[in-house]
């Protein structure tokens, strides 16, 4: 089994700045796991922001984000980081870090393809 454990959300004014982190822990957990954050508005589906491979080498973004937001990962630490800049009130959301253990171009941005989940940090952006 694999846990995940978001912390960094809160509450940051349009244009300000979070970097939310995810410690993944478990028996079965490796660094070679793809890690990806999703969010949820109120009222709506939730949507993939971003992804990031074992290595770092390959990242992929929501068009939304992108230029915004940056995914990293340390993986001596069994760690990723979205840091969120520019934020705007639409990104106000509660965001999940999840993981895979493949990875794949076509469906980096399916949630149906993750197998794990954390339970969610909340970020809300006032304008």
């Amino acid at each position: 089994q694999v846990q995940l454990v978001e912390t960094g959300g809160g509450l940051v004014q349009a244009g300000g700045s979070l970097r939310l982190s995810c410690q993944a822990s478990g028996r079965t957990f490796t660094s070679r796991y793809v890690m990806g954050w999703f969010r949820q508005a109120p009222g709506k589906e939730r949507d993939f922001v971003a992804a990031i491979r074992w290595s770092g080498a390959s990242t992929f973004f929501a068009d939304s984000v992108k230029g915004r937001f940056t995914i990293s990962r340390d993986n001596a630490k069994n760690t990723v980081y979205l840091q969120m800049n520019s934020l705007k009130p639409e990104d106000t959301a509660v965001y999940y870090c999840s993981a895979r253990s493949t990875w794949s171009f076509d469906t980096v941005q399916a949630q149906q393809y993750y197998d794990y989940w954390g339970q969610g940090t909340q970020v809300t952006v006032s304008s």
